[in-house]
């Protein structure tokens, strides 16, 4: 058994990383914001991301089906393929309305713990921004990674617009720095919790953040 969480900002590298341990050990794999993205989605469609009363019952309902495999999440929500529909720049734009409602979060948060409880055996490796002290505070190893404003600026603008001159990191500002700013209302991501590892990538590699990681196993 061997659980993982990892938390982080934006542009940090917590996704990649977190996916490369899932491939590397064999475990499975959870991206928590997936799931916060979908029901984002799901809000908008119906006309309710401006209505914070009616999140809560809306998430508790939708028809929400993530798979855990290590390259990345297939997402279908009402029985519809939303993988590439949630990475829209609207839902990126939006996302941070749904998770800063703490009663919709709170319904997202159980349906996290039971599936980390139903994969317990062999493991799973979950990611997101309150992983190691709200959805898996018992997990074997608990780390927060981070880097500097530029470093996720930067991987943020490669990411999106395959390049990171001085027009693609501005168009990432929102995404990023905003995002940071409205989701560390309800949730920590900045600062490491008593018993978690903070890793700071901004000058390591995807392959030397692993490394780190995979150090803090236990038996390793």
């Amino acid at each position: 058994m061997t659980v993982i969480a990892i938390d982080g900002p934006s542009g940090s590298g917590k996704s990649t990383v977190a996916k490369a341990l899932a491939a590397r050990l064999g475990l499975a794999y959870l991206d928590t914001g997936a799931m916060y993205r979908a029901a984002a989605l799901a809000a908008a469609r119906a006309g309710l991301l401006d209505q914070p009363e009616a999140l809560p019952g809306l998430v508790k309902g939708m028809a929400l089906e993530i798979s855990l495999a290590a390259d990345g999440p297939a997402v279908r929500l009402d029985g519809e393929d939303v993988t590439e529909a949630i990475r829209s720049a609207a839902v990126s734009g939006s996302v941070s309305k749904l998770a800063t409602v703490i009663p919709a979060r709170r319904v997202l948060v159980d349906r996290q713990r039971a599936i980390v409880a139903a994969h317990r055996q062999p493991g799973i490796v979950v990611e997101g921004r309150d992983i190691t002290t709200v959805v898996a505070p018992e997990a074997d190893v608990r780390v927060l990674i981070t880097a500097s404003e530029s470093a996720r600026l930067r991987r943020r603008a490669l990411e999106r617009h395959g390049q990171a001159d001085a027009a693609a990191m501005a168009a990432t500002v929102d995404e990023v720095l905003r995002r940071d700013r409205d989701d560390s209302t309800v949730a920590e991501f900045v600062q490491a919790a008593p018993g978690v590892t903070l890793i700071d990538s901004s000058d390591l590699s995807i392959e030397q953040t692993v490394a780190a990681v995979l150090k803090l196993l236990p038996g390793a």
